[in-house]
C-alpha cells in the first residue's frame, strides 16, 4: 500500500513486444524497498504477449497501471506519453529488458530529498547478457557537481557513453522544462545534456542497475534500425544525424535558464566540437547530396 494518495515516485516502463523480459523487469521494480510509487506500463501497440503480462501485474498490485497505445508512437513518443500519465514528484523510466536492485529507489530518493540542486540521481551499472549473466561493470563517470552549467555540459559530452544515467531518478518539475526525449538517434545524449544545464548529477556509489545487452536491444541496432525505433512514422529519405545532434544540443543551450554568459560558454564548446568533427560533417552532407541525386534520377 502507498503512504499517500498521490505517489512521490512515478516509474514508467515504455514497452513494445517485450514479452521475453518484461516479467523480470516488473518483478525487480515491485521488489523495491521504497514503496511509495506508481508503476505505469505504457504498451506501444505490441503484437506479442506483452499486454497479457502487463494486465496480470496490474491485477495483482494496485500501484501498477497498464495503458495501451492505439498505434506505435515510437520510443520517444511512448516515453513522453508515460510521463504525461505520471503524477509523482520524482520520475524515472525503465527499459523492459533491464533490472534494478531492491535499493535503487530508496537510495536515489534519499539523494534528491537531501540535495535540492541535484536534478538526476543514478546508481552505478553492471552490464548483463541475454541470460542475465554479468559481463562488465560500467563506469558512467557522470557525478557532475560543478557549479557552472557550462562546465557540467562540457563534462557530460566528454564523458558520456552508454547513457545509463538516463534511467536514474529525476525531478518531474525539471523534466517539464525540457523537451524530454526527441525522436532521433542520440536523443538520449541530448536529453541528459539538457538536464546537466538545469542542475547537478549525483552518482550513488553502489551497483543497483543492471542493463541488458542482447541481439534485440536498441543498443545493438544500426542507425537505420534506430530511426525506426525512435520514430516509426518518419519517411524522410535523407538523414543528417551528426548535424541534427549538434542542432539539438544548440537548442538545449538556447532554451536553458542559465543566463547569457553561460549560454555563450556552452555554445563556444559546442562550436569547437563542430570544428573538430568538420570532416565527418562534410562527409555526411556529401552522402546526403548523393542520396538526393540518386533518388532524383530514379524518379525520372
Amino acid at each position: 500500500m502507498r503512504a499517500h494518495a498521490t505517489p512521490r515516485v512515478s516509474m514508467a516502463v515504455p514497452v513494445y513486444n517485450g514479452e521475453r523480459y518484461l516479467g523480470e523487469a516488473l518483478d525487480s521494480l515491485l521488489a523495491q524497498t521504497y514503496h511509495d510509487f506508481e508503476l505505469i506500463i505504457c504498451d506501444n501497440a505490441s503484437t506479442d504477449g506483452t499486454g497479457e503480462i502487463a494486465r496480470s501485474y496490474a491485477s495483482m498490485d494496485e500501484r501498477v497501471r497498464y495503458v495501451r497505445n492505439e498505434r506505435n508512437l515510437g520510443l520517444a513518443g511512448n516515453v513522453k506519453r508515460a510521463f504525461q500519465l505520471s503524477s509523482g514528484e520524482y520520475f524515472r523510466w525503465h527499459a523492459a529488458d533491464d533490472v534494478c536492485a531492491p535499493q535503487f529507489l530508496a537510495r536515489c530518493v534519499a539523494v534528491l530529498d537531501r540535495h535540492p540542486a541535484v536534478v538526476l540521481a543514478y546508481p552505478r551499472t553492471k552490464l548483463i547478457d541475454a541470460d542475465g549473466r554479468v559481463t562488465a561493470a560500467y563506469d558512467d563517470g557522470l557525478h557532475l557537481q560543478a557549479a557552472r552549467p557550462s562546465v557540467r555540459f562540457q563534462q557530460l559530452l566528454e564523458r558520456v557513453g552508454y547513457v545509463n544515467a538516463q534511467f536514474g531518478l529525476l525531478r518531474a518539475e525539471v523534466l517539464r522544462r525540457t523537451g524530454l526525449l526527441g525522436s532521433y538517434p542520440a536523443a538520449d545524449v541530448v536529453f541528459v545534456a539538457q538536464l546537466s544545464l538545469h542542475g547537478t548529477f549525483w552518482e550513488v556509489p553502489s551497483f543497483l542497475f543492471y542493463r541488458r545487452f542482447h541481439p534485440g536491444a536498441a543498443s545493438r541496432m544500426d542507425r537505420a534500425q534506430l530511426r525506426v525505433v525512435w520514430d516509426p512514422t518518419s519517411r524522410r529519405r535523407v538523414h543528417l544525424p551528426e548535424w541534427r545532434y549538434l542542432l539539438e544540443l544548440g537548442r538545449a543551450i538556447a532554451w536553458a535558464p542559465i543566463g547569457l554568459a553561460e549560454q555563450l560558454r556552452a555554445g563556444r564548446f559546442l562550436a569547437r566540437r563542430a570544428i573538430w568533427n568538420r570532416d565527418k560533417l562534410a562527409r555526411e552532407v556529401w552522402a546526403a547530396m548523393r542520396q538526393l541525386a540518386t533518388a532524383a534520377v530514379s524518379e525520372t
